[in-house]
């Protein structure tokens, strides 16, 4: 819907996401964006490609498989997960950090998780795959202290990709783990032709404009897509009960090469 003057607003509620299970349905995930094809109404952003919220109640493998150009990054909300590669890479990364993977001209991993709960996001970035798949892959990892955390009127921003970040990617994206306290309002500014997607991790709320109180309630598990023709200034405003917490993902909407199935 029309959401100011100079951007719109989309919100996909769960059952609007796609789903899928892995290791005998031990693993669950929802997909605010899938893979093309796939049974989620929201659909691949510029170079953001593909995000999943995979969840786990005890130990749960998803077994060797290959990955070639895309670059992918694991976020642990929840718990711990495991990583081991083709390249000899072997690890574990515990709640709030990330492993990230530039696959280059190819490899296989696996993927593990341990304990009574996981929770994590996968998602992908596309960069310019002609000269991603020359590459070499390679492989990081990222502990919760590794990452710059702040604190902003009412809200703890934690920059996990962007310029205040220690991963470094291809392709053009940011992405905020923002927790605004219960009551209080997170202002963000978006850059003309760019769009924001965000999934509600925990907490309710609403986005709203200060032009025409135009608002777009928000639940756990929400998935919400903002695009901006002109530089715009918006507010998400948490509820009174708890504390709202957000993954956002700035991505430039077009991107100067060819992208995948495009």
């Amino acid at each position: 819907m029309k959401f100011t003057n100079n951007s719109t607003i989309e919100k996909y509620t769960p059952e609007q996401q796609g789903s899928g299970a892995f290791d005998g349905g031990k693993i669950t995930e929802i997909k605010p964006i899938d893979f093309p094809g796939g049974t989620s109404q929201s659909k691949r952003i510029g170079p953001l490609f593909y995000w999943a919220w995979a969840s786990a109640n005890g130990d749960g493998v998803i077994g060797m498989h290959p990955h070639q150009a895309f670059e992918i990054m694991s976020y642990v909300i929840e718990g711990e997960i495991g990583h081991s590669d083709s390249g000899g890479n072997k690890s574990r990364v515990g709640e709030g950090g990330a492993q990230v993977m530039q696959t280059g001209s190819g490899i296989y991993h696996q993927e593990e998780m341990f304990g009574d709960r996981t929770d994590f996001f996968q998602i992908w970035f596309e960069p310019y795959l002609r000269e991603s798949i020359r590459k070499q892959p390679t492989y990081n990892e990222y502990g919760h202290e590794d990452f710059f955390i702040k604190e902003e009127n009412g809200a703890t921003v934690k920059s996990i990709l962007g310029s205040e970040s220690q991963i470094m990617l291809d392709a053009e994206v940011a992405m905020d783990d923002v927790t605004v306290k219960a009551g209080h309002a997170y202002s963000i500014n978006i850059r003309a032709g760019y769009g924001l997607a965000v999934m509600t991790i925990a907490g309710a709320g609403a986005w709203k404009n200060s032009e025409n109180d135009t608002e777009c309630e928000i639940d756990k598990r929400d998935f919400v897509v903002i695009r901006a023709s002109e530089n715009e200034t918006i507010s998400v405003e948490a509820a009174n009960q708890a504390d709202l917490r957000l993954a956002i993902l700035e991505v430039p909407l077009k991107v100067d090469y060819p992208l995948y199935g495009e």
